[in-house]
Order: C-alpha cells, then structure tokens, then sequence
C-alpha cells in the first residue's frame, strides 16, 4: 500500500476512535456527577452501545452496502454525530440526555464497519496490511484519555466545576474535523447492487447459525455471550470506581488498558500458535476474574497498583478472548460464511451479551449503593469476579482441545 494512501486510513482511525474515546470511558462518572443520574440511568445509557450494535447491520446492509459510497455514509454521520454531541454538551439532565446519546450510537456503531470496510477496499493483502492501519484508532483512543486527564477535567476539583461536560465539546469538533475529512477518503463503492436480492439473514449473519452444530463452536459461542456479561461491568463502572474512590487522573489511567491492548495484540500469535485456542481462551477469561478480584482488593492509596495491574490486563481479556474467537470464527466459517460469521458473533457479544451485562451491572450497583451515595464497590466487583470464573469452569468442561490452523 503506498503510504500516502496508508497515512490517511491511519489518521481515519485515530480520529475515530479519539471521538469515542473522548466521552465514552468518562461517561458514568459524567452523569454521575453532572447529571446525577441513578445506577439504573448510567447502566441505560451503557445499553445504547447494544442497541447501536443490534441496529449496525441493517443500516451497513442496507444503505451503506447497496446504495452509497461508503466514505460519504462516514462523513454524513459524523457531522450529524457533531450535532448531537454538542447537544450532550448542554444536557441538563437524563431525560433529555437519553434520547440523544441513543440517536447518537444507533449513528456511530455502523461507522465501525465502515471504517474498516474504507481501509480493506485498499489493501491487497490485509492479515499484513489491517493491523498497521487499525493500531491507530486505538492510539486515538488513549489520546483521548490522555488528554483529559492532562487538562484535569477528570480530577476531583474538575469535576467539581462540571468540567466533564467538556469531553462532548472536545468529540463534537473532533467528529466534524472526521465528518470533513471523510469526504476526502478514497473512494468505497457500494458492494451490492440495487437488483440484488435483500436477504435479512444475511445481515444479521443468521446464515452463519448453521455452525453452532458443531459442538465445540456452539460452547465457544455461548462462553462468548456469557463473559460479555462480566466485560460490561468494566466498561461501565470503571470509571466512576476509580473516581469515587478519589484515584486522581483516572482517565488517563484506564488508557494503560489500550496501551496493554497493543502490546498484547503482537503478543497474541506467539502464544496461540505456542499453546492452542483453548488455552489461549482459558488465560483471557481467567485474567477476567483476575482483574475484578484486583479491583475489589485495591485501593486509591497502598493497593492502587493492583488496581493499575487490573487496568492493564485489558489487553489479555481483550485480544485472547476476542481476537483469537475472530480466528476461531472465521476456520469454522468457511468461505460461504465468512462475513456472515463475523457479524453474527458481534450481534450476540456486544448486542445481547453486553446488553444483558449493562442491565445486570445497573442493578448490582444499585444494590450496593448506601444513603450516602457510596458504593461497596468490594462486593459490586466480586459479582462479575464470579461470573467469570463460572463461565472458565463451564467452558473448561465442555470444550474439547481442537486444533485449528487459521490462514495467516
């Protein structure tokens, strides 16, 4: 790939994930704290990513696979994404919040495959060429972090002042730099034409269900929905965690996750190719329970390095767990349902079993919360800490060791 060509897919990336990035770690603190939202409201306003995922497919299939150009499609929704931001900036309280960060992810999950589809419609060789390019969204993304950390919105006098509301600002004008800049992306034709036949399955990789009579698939693909159920309590109480707790910085802190995520992802076909994917998956879903036992052991004060080693453990509950399932998918797939596939495992990981995670992670900090508005956060982390090591056990059980030999 020419670099020219290479630098502007990179810096698509970086945009994109810096524009999630920029509100989606802080969002429970946020309302938390500005809009004093409840448990229940931070845990309904996590499921817009579910529901957003849950929707993607109808609208890639449908518009961005048969009608448009696939940079346009990218650059109308980021501008439109712009304007909704900057209404999340002056939100006042949920009520009117939730609707618009629900317009809001039904608009950006689909910009997710299409960032990806922009960048393989120019490679010719993309197992070598994909990973290079996509290293850069999530740099993007510990920017982010990084950066409001740095301008200290996310410390415990910034977020006195309200200054967390800043984060929709800073997305909103990132999102109307990509809006622009994604009209000048190469060009990505439509795949599909109008003539052809509309098949649903199709979309929502329903084709691909035929692989769940392969056994060890079947208990691979519901282990996959069941640790989405723990990995929500992750994404949607780390950060207010480490805030009420008083870890200062905590933003830029949790990038120490995506920083893990890289370092881990080169790590990744030394130790599969060394030791198997069911090893391979065991080692992520126990570095699962791992870090949520971290979490309820550690502290702002002498335990905070145990909450540090928890954050970065992300890369191993992410890359062997996701990535090598992305492996396992695509051998069982086949040719016939290769896309198929990939969509499906992603409808049920981040649409069902997220969904059902958000929904549990709301009730369960809840639960836990006292008068006084403090959260025995020990008991909130051992729950997905317990979950983890159930579905380890049930997936130790009943997979068998299968050897794969993924195209590479």
């Amino acid at each position: 790939m020419p670099f020219p060509i290479k630098f502007r897919l990179s810096l698509m990336m970086f945009l994109e994930f810096f524009v999630w990035g920029s509100w989606y770690v802080t969002m429970g603190t946020f309302l938390g704290t500005n809009l004093k939202a409840q448990d229940q409201d931070i845990s309904l306003a996590f499921s817009t990513q579910s529901f957003g995922a849950i929707i993607a497919p109808f609208i890639v299939g449908l518009i961005a696979d048969r009608y448009f150009h696939a940079q346009k499609i990218l650059g109308v929704i980021h501008l439109v994404g712009a304007g909704l931001m900057y209404l999340l900036y002056n939100s006042v309280d949920f009520a009117g919040f939730f609707p618009l960060i629900l317009a809001y992810m039904i608009l950006f999950m689909p910009t997710l495959a299409l960032v990806n589809s922009i960048s393989f419609n120019q490679m010719t060789n993309p197992e070598k060429e994909f990973s290079v390019i996509r290293v850069w969204g999530t740099i993007g993304w510990v920017a982010a972090g990084m950066l409001i950390s740095y301008l200290a919105w996310d410390s415990q006098a910034g977020m006195a002042e309200g200054l967390l509301r800043n984060t929709w600002l800073m997305a909103a004008f990132v999102s109307i730099a990509l809006g622009i800049y994604s009209f000048t992306l190469p060009s990505t034709p439509p795949r599909a034409t109008r003539s052809d036949t509309f098949k649903l399955s199709e979309v929502l990789g329903l084709d691909a269900l035929a692989m769940l009579k392969h056994k060890n698939y079947a208990i691979f693909f519901l282990s996959s929905i069941l640790i989405c159920i723990p990995l929500a309590f992750y994404y949607q109480n780390a950060s207010p965690f480490l805030t009420e707790i008083g870890v200062e910085n905590s933003t830029g802190k949790m990038a120490l996750g995506q920083v893990s995520e890289v370092l881990f992802m080169l790590a990744l076909p030394v130790f599969f190719s060394r030791f198997g994917l069911k090893k391979t998956l065991i080692v992520a879903m126990l570095a699962w329970a791992v870090r949520y036992g971290l979490f309820a052991m550690g502290d702002a004060g002498s335990g905070v390095w145990m909450l540090l080693l928890g954050i970065v453990l992300h890369g191993i509950c992410y890359d062997f767990f996701f990535v090598s399932g992305q492996i396992y998918t695509d051998y069982h797939a086949g040719e016939k349902f290769k896309s198929s596939a990939q969509g499906l495992i992603t409808l049920a990981t981040y649409g069902v079993g997220m969904l059902i995670g958000f929904w549990a992670a709301g009730l369960i900090s809840n639960h836990y919360l006292d008068l006084a508005g403090n959260h025995d956060w020990k008991s909130i982390w051992l729950i997905p800490a317990g979950i983890s090591i159930l579905v380890l056990l049930f997936f130790i059980s009943f997979f068998k060791t299968e050897k794969i030999n993924p195209q590479t």
